[in-house]
């Protein structure tokens, strides 16, 4: 990943987004990564004239992250999609489908949600999941 990182709080995550629009950057997406077994880390990706710039937020699995769907509308989506595939929710998502934008209604297990330290093996140096 290319560009200017940044790492945020969710306390400011709605005023650094609104800071990129006003600066005319494009949301692109969303990426979303499990980092261990109880923390996520969602990286939210802008481009600005082919300049990349991402804020990166780290956050407990049971915490609750404001949507940034009020500003950039597009983005209810890959919230939509993070809430399904992680369990992570998003609020004042302008259009929320309560984790039923790709799952059914009584899917009780984030597909995504698999944490698996990797460990190596002393036998032979080499790396595997338990």
């Amino acid at each position: 990943m290319q560009g200017e990182v940044m790492c945020i709080s969710p306390d400011n995550l709605l005023g650094e987004t609104a800071r990129m629009k006003v600066e005319r950057y494009r949301f692109v997406t969303l990426s979303c990564v499990e980092i261990s077994e109880t923390q996520v880390e969602i990286l939210y990706h802008f481009d600005r004239e082919f300049q990349l710039k991402h804020l990166r937020l780290t956050i407990s699995k049971d915490s609750s992250v404001p949507s940034i769907s009020p500003v950039y509308f597009a983005a209810f989506l890959v919230e939509n999609e993070i809430q399904d595939l992680f369990g992570i929710r998003f609020h004042g998502l302008v259009i929320d489908y309560d984790r039923t934008l790709y799952l059914e209604e009584d899917v009780k297990t984030m597909p995504f949600c698999k944490y698996v330290a990797v460990q190596k093996t002393p036998e032979s140096n080499e790396e595997k999941a338990p």
